[in-house]
C-alpha cells in the first residue's frame, strides 16, 4: 500500500509538472542565433518547467509570419523599422515594446582575400567583383549598409557588384566561404567566425543599430512570453549579450 501510494504521489507530481510546463516560442534577428541560445538556456534553468523555442531568419519575413498567424509569444528584432510594420499590423501587446541592445555595422573580406580593400571607398575598385549584403527590401542589415553606402555616395557604384543575402548570417557566409570579395555584416556576426573572415572597418550609420522585443499580443503564451523578454533586459540577460558583443541599449 505505501509502495502504491508512493507511485500515486511521483504520478501526480509529474502530472503536474506538465501541466505547468510552458513552450515559449521566440522569433528573432538571425544575429541574435548564438546570444538567444544560450540566454534560452539561461532563462529555462531559472525557470523549472518553461521551455524555449527559437525561430531565427531575417526580421521581415518573421513579421510577415506573425501576421499570417504563426504562433509566436515574443519577437525581437535588428532595427526599429520591422518593429514598426509589427506595431502597424497591430501584432504587438500594449506597452511591451522596448530596445534591449546595440550593434555597429562592418566592413568584412575573407581571411584569404587578395582584394586590396581598406575601407568602403575602395570596393569601387575594379578588382572588386562581388559585395555581398542583406535585401534591404527585408532585412535590416541590408537598409544599414544601403543608407551608408549612399551616405558616402557610394551606392552608384557598388550597387551593380551587390549579391543579396536573405540574412546577416547568409552574407557572412558567403564571405567566410570566398564567394564575395567583401560584406557587410554585424560586428557580433563577424566576431564568431574570425578565423575566416578579416575586419576591415567598422561603417558609420546615420540611423543606430538598436534592437527591440516586444511581446506579440495574440501569442498562445503571452504570459510567458513577457517572462522570457523581461529576462533578455535582465542583467543576467545582458551580461549573455555584451558576452557576445552586443551594446546596452
Amino acid at each position: 500500500m505505501r509502495a502504491l501510494k508512493a507511485g500515486v504521489a511521483v504520478l501526480l507530481v509529474a502530472m503536474g509538472a506538465s501541466a505547468s510546463a510552458t513552450d515559449i516560442t521566440v522569433s528573432a534577428a538571425a544575429s541574435l542565433t548564438n546570444a538567444f541560445k544560450e540566454i534560452g538556456t539561461a532563462f529555462e534553468k531559472d525557470h523549472p518547467g518553461d521551455k524555449v523555442q527559437f525561430n531565427f531568419a531575417a526580421s521581415d519575413p518573421l513579421v510577415q509570419q506573425i501576421s499570417k498567424g504563426a504562433p509566436v509569444d515574443v519577437f525581437a528584432s535588428a532595427d526599429q523599422d520591422a518593429m514598426d510594420k509589427a506595431d502597424g499590423l497591430k501584432l504587438l501587446a500594449a506597452g511591451t515594446r522596448k530596445n534591449f541592445a546595440t550593434n555597429s555595422l562592418v566592413l568584412i573580406v575573407p581571411a584569404s582575400g587578395t582584394a586590396p580593400i581598406k575601407g568602403i571607398a575602395d570596393l569601387q575598385q575594379a578588382a572588386v567583383v562581388r559585395v555581398t549584403m542583406g535585401n534591404p527590401a527585408s532585412v535590416p542589415v541590408g537598409r544599414y549598409t544601403r543608407s551608408a553606402l549612399e551616405q558616402a555616395r557610394l551606392w552608384a557604384a557598388v550597387e551593380p557588384k551587390v549579391v543579396y543575402g536573405a540574412s546577416v548570417r547568409q552574407c557572412l557566409d558567403y564571405v567566410a566561404r570566398g564567394e564575395v570579395d567583401a560584406g557587410f555584416v554585424y560586428a557580433t556576426d563577424a566576431a564568431i567566425i574570425k578565423d575566416k573572415v578579416k575586419l576591415i572597418a567598422t561603417v558609420p550609420t546615420e540611423t543606430p543599430v538598436s534592437y527591440p522585443i516586444a511581446v506579440i499580443a495574440a501569442g498562445p503564451q503571452a504570459a510567458a512570453g513577457r517572462k522570457f523578454a523581461d529576462y533578455v533586459l535582465s542583467p543576467a540577460g545582458q551580461a549573455v549579450l555584451a558576452k557576445y558583443g552586443f551594446g546596452r541599449p
